[in-house]
């Protein structure tokens, strides 16, 4: 299917405000590198999705707009029900500008400042900095290890379980029965849990999403989310999620549209998120095998070079997770010869919470994933 788009052609991207190609140099120090950094991808979204804000912009009037319209509510029901055979109540959904904004405005209600907010490491570097921004505790269990997810959820001022659903960076897809065991964890010992499921839509072959509302159960919950990752137009904001509670849906909106000032969302993202779910399913099974054939790319290129590392494919995302701590280099030595001798910028897992370990992003034409990894390979041979 990928063969009816083009996703080969190289788009520029530097001089648009771009902050993975213009923005390289806040984080990197230096300009001109070829960015393989944040989790956006250098494809355009679908056509029905450019055709709908075509048709919107045509309109010309961009007054006070709302989210709450049959349009928007039906097309997410729509996508969960054809996506993961899941029926939503459209009456838990809320709104917002972004995840993390979510996220801020869940954490707010649910913890005081010193309050334990359980994450899974390696640890997405938002959610580190929404959490200890907020003055709440981050508390890292590995992921994979129970005993330690167990032991944090039963500490008494453990408030919060966020839980990243499928999981960034690793792209780690939690099972049914992980989620499950979960939910009764946190109900157990009172622990709300907010389960962010952007990554959701680029779950690869083999492997299955399971929405939070299929496993909550009677505890505190909310899941948030946004068709923006895996159509890629999260510069048009906007992300919305389901809350459980009535009482604590009702005390998210309140704080959204009156203390937030954001009663009115980003028409553009409404346009784009119904389109989407409506009419862009051809498109993301496209853009999904496509990129499914970087990371393959970057499997063969790794098992030749490297093959010590035993490195696979992520079961979700286009975010390329690689230890490299089998092959014995120093991080920060590593990242010099990335940046002066290979011109290239790939995020290093300390980011993260794990050094040994960089992030690479493939959502890219192939001649730009075979550029990554070339780079990555010569690196790593010239710091070991």
């Amino acid at each position: 299917m990928a063969e009816l788009y083009d996703f080969d052609t190289a788009i520029d991207r530097r001089g648009t405000w771009c902050v993975q190609w213009d923005g390289v140099a806040d984080r990197f120090g230096v300009d001109g590198l070829l960015p393989f950094t944040i989790s956006d991808m250098d494809f355009t979204t679908a056509p029905e999705v450019l055709a709908a804000l075509r048709a919107r912009l045509d309109h010309g009037v961009f007054g006070y707009t709302t989210w709450w319209q049959d349009d928007f509510r039906s097309a997410v029901a729509h996508w969960y029900a054809t996506r993961y055979g899941t029926e939503i109540d459209t009456g838990q959904l809320v709104y917002g500008p972004s995840v993390l904004s979510q996220l801020s405005q869940l954490l707010q209600m649910w913890t005081a400042e010193g309050d334990g907010v359980v994450v899974h490491t390696p640890t997405y570097d938002g959610f580190r900095k929404a959490i200890t921004g907020l003055g709440r505790e981050l508390r890292g269990v590995p992921v994979g290890d129970e005993e330690a997810l167990v032991r944090e959820l039963a500490r008494p001022d453990a408030k919060v379980l966020v839980l990243c659903s499928p999981h960034n960076p690793t792209g780690r897809v939690w099972t049914a029965a992980e989620l499950t065991r979960m939910a009764e964890l946190a109900e157990r010992h009172g622990v709300a849990v907010v389960s962010d499921e952007i990554h959701a839509d680029f779950v690869h072959e083999g492997h299955v999403h399971v929405p939070w509302t299929r496993v909550a159960g009677e505890g505190r919950w909310a899941l948030i989310t946004s068709g923006s990752k895996a159509f890629n137009f999260p510069a048009l904001t906007g992300s919305y999620g389901l809350i459980g509670d009535p009482a604590d849906r009702a005390e998210y909106l309140r704080r959204m549209e009156t203390a937030e000032g954001l009663a009115s969302p980003a028409v553009l993202s409404l346009t784009a998120h119904i389109a989407a779910y409506r009419q862009g399913a051809a498109w993301l099974d496209a853009v999904r095998a496509y990129v499914a054939g970087n990371l393959g790319h970057v499997a063969e290129r790794l098992s030749t070079d490297l093959p010590e590392l035993g490195w696979e494919p992520p079961q979700a995302g286009y975010l390329a997770w690689i230890d490299l701590r089998a092959a014995g280099v120093d991080d920060a030595e590593l990242q010099r010869v990335l940046v002066e001798r290979e011109k290239v910028a790939i995020m290093g897992g300390s980011v993260y919470g794990a050094p040994g370990f960089v992030r690479l992003n493939v959502g890219c034409p192939r001649a730009k994933v075979e550029r990554g990894v070339e780079a990555l390979v010569r690196a790593v041979g010239a710091v070991r």
